[in-house]
């Protein structure tokens, strides 16, 4: 089988999933499956503390693979819906830091793969949108989820009801992206992020995006016994001991860690 999707992993910690598959990255079947695999190898590996999704320089991934897809009926698609939408679960399930770099299109499945970083730096040619209102469908890959708990359900009911493109400015402006530099600046943006949260504190990292995700997903009592489980927990880390020994002796911010 061809390799769409690949892991690389550098000196730093920041492990890079890389989507290759030409023009346009259409996230076909084989794609969604090699997703899946690379994004359960960066959760286990634990020489991985940060990781990078970058499409390339020219589009980061344009949607699924509507030839693929028409040919698709409805027990077909019972049958594919959970895999479909467990690729994508798996790279919002990664528990570590995810930043996403994008260039040029982000749209359909696209732009729900962004959704799963914790960080989107797009280029200024980016690019988002969920058109898929526009081929008589609704997103199936937790686009209507995920997007309306980042931009709220007003905006994501426009983007969705309408399947209209974004650019990078209202991107930033509704909270799409997070951050918006030249095309040619991206990757490099992203992956210095990726750098320096991987040489933070790993399993605080890990408390922290478990804490807000599982949060969003509950009340607040609830998510208050989360937060507060997690950050007992932390008190039996090394991160705990060394970040509060630095603190101490040199004062804050100068903590290396393991």
């Amino acid at each position: 089988m061809d390799r769409f999707v690949t892991f690389e992993v550098d000196a730093d910690g920041v492990g890079v999933i890389r989507l290759d598959r030409p023009k346009m990255n259409a996230l076909d079947i084989a794609m969604q499956d090699q997703l899946k695999e690379v994004a359960e190898e960066a959760t286990a590996r634990t020489d991985v503390r940060a990781v990078v999704i970058w499409g390339g320089e020219k589009v980061f991934a344009a949607g699924a693979d509507i030839k693929e897809m028409q040919r698709m009926g409805y027990t077909d698609m019972v049958e594919r819906g959970p895999a479909l939408q467990g690729s994508f679960d798996a790279v919002a399930r990664i528990p570590k830091p995810v930043v996403a770099a994008v260039t040029g299109y982000a749209l359909g499945g696209g732009c729900e793969l962004a959704l799963c970083a914790d960080i989107r730096v797009a280029a200024d040619n980016a690019k988002f949108g969920q058109p898929e209102i526009l081929l008589g469908l609704i997103p199936g890959a937790g686009g209507t989820q995920r997007l309306s708990r980042l931009v709220g359900p007003a905006k994501a009911k426009d983007l969705i009801f309408t399947g209209r493109m974004v650019d990078a400015e209202e991107a930033l402006r509704i909270g799409l992206a997070d951050y918006v530099v030249p095309a040619e600046e991206v990757f490099a943006t992203a992956r210095a992020w990726a750098a320096k949260l991987a040489a933070g504190p790993a399993y605080a990292l890990r408390a922290a995006k478990e804490a807000v995700d599982r949060g969003l997903e509950t009340d607040l009592d609830t998510g208050l016994t989360i937060e507060r489980n997690l950050f007992a927990g932390l008190f039996a880390t090394e991160d705990r001991e060394i970040g509060m020994r630095s603190f101490v002796e040199q004062g804050p911010g100068k903590a290396k860690f393991n």
